[in-house]
């Protein structure tokens, strides 16, 4: 079994990782994203899971798969992260009613052994449902909101008020397994090797 480091603090990619078979370290990246810039949200969220991913594996000792995420909401052309208040959480709640938007989730794998790095980006669609304003007030002050990129959920309260999604669900939550595989077959890597004895 190879040993995996999740650079993250998010919940959820830890909890897929498990589903998934693999019981990562945790360390967090530490990395200041208000510093990184990029030309659209696709770049930005790759370039965000390579920075994690490389302070991740300047910190950790010996071999190890070091795993870099990050996501926003692509939602009326700008990037949505985690919202800094429940009122803000609601006023984007009002704006995307029963509209759509694409969840964008950079992936970056860092082999600390060979010093091979390798990234990628994942996409999802997802379609807004039409909470009451009673509702939308209620889901923001759950707190839920403020911890999940574009201020919602799918495995949470927050999935009472989403129609759908096209793509994969795991991107929604912050890590996408078909991406993941894909990029460990680049470094020559089955899942299989992660997977907890």
């Amino acid at each position: 079994m190879r040993r995996v480091v999740l650079g993250s603090a998010s919940e959820s990619r830890l909890a897929v990782l498990r589903a998934a078979g693999v019981e990562p370290e945790v360390v967090v990246s530490g990395v200041d994203e208000d510093a990184v810039e990029a030309g659209s949200v696709r770049e930005l969220v790759e370039a965000l899971a390579v920075g994690k991913a490389r302070a991740v594996a300047e910190r950790v000792a010996g071999e190890a798969l070091v795993i870099g995420c990050d996501s926003l909401l692509e939602f009326e052309g700008r990037g949505l992260g985690k919202p800094e208040s429940a009122e803000q959480a609601v006023e984007w709640w009002e704006r995307r009613r029963g509209r759509s938007g694409t969840l964008h989730t950079g992936h970056c794998v860092i082999d600390t052994g060979s010093g091979r790095q390798v990234s990628a980006v994942g996409e999802t669609s997802v379609r807004f449902g039409n909470p009451t304003d009673a509702e939308v007030r209620a889901y923001a002050a759950s707190g839920e909101p403020l911890w999940a990129a574009g201020g919602f959920t799918i495995d949470g309260k927050g999935g009472w008020f989403m129609d759908g999604i096209e793509g994969d669900a795991g991107n929604v939550l912050g890590l996408s397994l078909p991406v993941l595989r894909k990029l460990l077959g680049e470094l020559g890597i089955s899942p299989n090797e992660l997977w907890a004895r």
